[in-house]
């Protein structure tokens, strides 16, 4: 009932950019993808995996005139302890840092956890721990942007 409200009174495009978190950068992709690996470690996320989209949906024959860089990282204690607490966070892991091209500018964006948390509000070694990672991962997106 509740997201047949939110669904009326609000635009598609508003409610993806309320679980959205993002920055614009004027550096190009190609620069700010080849510094994810080295600021990752610099804020203590794990990189798993890469994902080149743009490559991927080509080689499957729809091709998109876009840049568009996918990463999964990944904080393994906040993991640990989100897990331990509920296993529903698990569609939600490993986090996903998103790069792309609109509009002559460079997108870095994830997804904003600022709901995702009130729902561990009553662990507090949790909610202090996701806190900071949300907290770093920002951090982390800022200084990509201006490299």
């Amino acid at each position: 009932m509740i997201l047949k409200l939110i669904q009326k009174f609000m635009p598609a495009k508003k409610m993806i950019d309320m679980f959205t978190l993002k920055v614009t950068s004027k550096q190009s992709i190609e620069l700010i993808a080849a510094n994810v690996q080295e600021t990752c470690d610099k804020y203590g996320f794990a990189l798993l995996q890469t994902y080149k989209y743009h490559e991927i949906v080509e080689s499957k024959g729809f091709p998109i005139k876009r840049k568009v860089f996918i990463y999964e990282i990944c904080k393994a204690k906040t993991a640990a302890l989100m897990l331990t607490d509920n296993a529903n966070f698990s569609i939600f892991m490993p986090c996903k840092l998103a790069i792309y091209e609109e509009n002559n500018k460079t997108i870095i964006s994830t997804m904003n956890m600022g709901m995702m948390l009130q729902a561990v509000r009553s662990n507090k070694e949790l909610y202090d721990d996701a806190s900071s990672l949300f907290s770093k991962l920002e951090s982390l997106m800022n200084y990509l942007s201006t490299c």
